[in-house]
Protein backbone atom coordinates (compact mmCIF):
# COMPACT_ATOMS: atom_id res chain seq x y z
CA UNK A 1 0.00 0.00 0.00
CA UNK A 2 1.44 3.34 -1.04
CA UNK A 3 0.19 6.47 1.73
CA UNK A 4 1.11 9.55 0.09
CA UNK A 5 0.91 12.45 3.16
CA UNK A 6 -1.15 15.43 2.40
CA UNK A 7 0.90 18.41 3.34
CA UNK A 8 -0.13 22.16 2.61
CA UNK A 9 2.71 24.33 0.81
CA UNK A 10 4.46 26.91 2.98
CA UNK A 11 3.35 29.52 0.17
CA UNK A 12 -0.44 28.70 1.01
CA UNK A 13 0.55 28.46 5.44
CA UNK A 14 1.41 32.26 4.05
CA UNK A 15 -1.23 33.19 2.13
CA UNK A 16 -3.44 32.44 5.39
CA UNK A 17 -1.64 34.27 7.91
CA UNK A 18 -1.92 37.47 5.94
CA UNK A 19 -5.40 37.05 5.70
CA UNK A 20 -5.95 37.11 9.53
CA UNK A 21 -6.58 40.50 10.74
CA UNK A 22 -3.87 42.02 12.86
CA UNK A 23 -4.41 43.14 16.29
CA UNK A 24 -5.03 46.32 16.96
CA UNK A 25 -3.61 48.10 19.91
CA UNK A 26 -5.86 48.78 22.61
CA UNK A 27 -7.68 51.87 23.10
CA UNK A 28 -6.16 54.04 26.26
CA UNK A 29 -8.45 53.87 29.19
CA UNK A 30 -11.09 56.53 30.17
CA UNK A 31 -10.09 57.17 33.39
CA UNK A 32 -5.90 57.78 34.09
CA UNK A 33 -6.78 58.85 38.09
CA UNK A 34 -4.49 61.63 37.44
CA UNK A 35 -7.51 64.31 38.61
CA UNK A 36 -7.93 62.20 41.77
CA UNK A 37 -4.32 61.96 42.59
CA UNK A 38 -3.56 65.57 42.17
CA UNK A 39 -6.99 66.46 44.30
CA UNK A 40 -5.80 63.83 46.99
CA UNK A 41 -1.77 65.23 47.33
CA UNK A 42 -3.43 69.15 47.68
CA UNK A 43 -5.57 68.07 50.62
CA UNK A 44 -3.46 65.88 52.53
CA UNK A 45 -1.09 68.78 51.95
CA UNK A 46 -3.54 71.44 52.88
CA UNK A 47 -2.40 73.25 49.96
CA UNK A 48 -3.80 77.04 49.79
CA UNK A 49 -5.22 77.08 46.16
CA UNK A 50 -6.50 79.76 44.23
CA UNK A 51 -9.14 78.64 41.63
CA UNK A 52 -10.29 80.75 38.74
CA UNK A 53 -13.68 80.25 37.45
CA UNK A 54 -15.04 80.59 34.37
CA UNK A 55 -16.35 84.51 35.25
CA UNK A 56 -12.38 85.60 35.99
CA UNK A 57 -13.38 85.38 39.74
CA UNK A 58 -10.74 83.57 42.13
CA UNK A 59 -11.53 81.80 44.83
CA UNK A 60 -8.96 81.38 47.71
CA UNK A 61 -8.91 78.61 49.79
CA UNK A 62 -8.11 74.87 50.85
CA UNK A 63 -9.48 71.79 48.52
CA UNK A 64 -11.12 70.36 51.71
CA UNK A 65 -12.84 67.73 49.52
CA UNK A 66 -14.35 66.61 45.74
CA UNK A 67 -16.22 63.91 43.83
CA UNK A 68 -17.03 63.65 40.03
CA UNK A 69 -19.09 66.85 39.97
CA UNK A 70 -17.79 69.80 42.45
CA UNK A 71 -15.43 70.59 45.04
CA UNK A 72 -15.09 71.98 48.42
CA UNK A 73 -13.26 74.77 49.33
CA UNK A 74 -12.84 75.53 52.73
CA UNK A 75 -11.94 79.75 53.25
CA UNK A 76 -10.71 81.60 56.41
CA UNK A 77 -12.75 83.97 57.39
CA UNK A 78 -14.94 83.65 54.83
CA UNK A 79 -17.74 80.69 54.18
CA UNK A 80 -17.08 77.70 52.85
CA UNK A 81 -18.11 76.98 48.82
CA UNK A 82 -19.12 74.22 46.92
CA UNK A 83 -17.92 74.80 43.24
CA UNK A 84 -18.97 73.02 40.18
CA UNK A 85 -16.23 71.94 38.16
CA UNK A 86 -17.74 72.85 35.02
CA UNK A 87 -17.41 76.52 36.49
CA UNK A 88 -13.76 76.19 36.72
CA UNK A 89 -11.56 77.52 33.86
CA UNK A 90 -8.29 76.57 36.26
CA UNK A 91 -6.69 76.30 39.52
CA UNK A 92 -3.42 76.85 40.58
CA UNK A 93 -1.29 76.15 44.04
CA UNK A 94 -0.58 80.67 45.41
CA UNK A 95 2.51 79.95 46.41
CA UNK A 96 2.89 79.33 42.17
CA UNK A 97 3.69 83.16 40.33
CA UNK A 98 4.10 83.64 36.66
CA UNK A 99 7.47 84.99 36.88
CA UNK A 100 8.84 82.30 38.87
CA UNK A 101 8.84 84.03 41.94
CA UNK A 102 7.69 83.38 45.39
CA UNK A 103 4.60 85.16 46.55
CA UNK A 104 1.36 84.73 45.46
CA UNK A 105 0.10 84.41 41.96
CA UNK A 106 -1.31 87.68 40.75
CA UNK A 107 -3.85 87.05 37.61
CA UNK A 108 -4.96 89.97 35.63
CA UNK A 109 -8.75 89.92 37.12
CA UNK A 110 -8.94 89.50 40.64
CA UNK A 111 -12.64 89.82 41.78
CA UNK A 112 -12.17 89.23 45.71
Amino acid sequence: MNRKLIRPSLSEIQDQMGQRPQRRKPTPPDQTNAESFYYIKQMQARTPMAVVLNTGEVIRGVIEWYDKNCIKVHRVGEPNLLIMKSAIRYMHKQTETRNGENGNYAPDVDHE
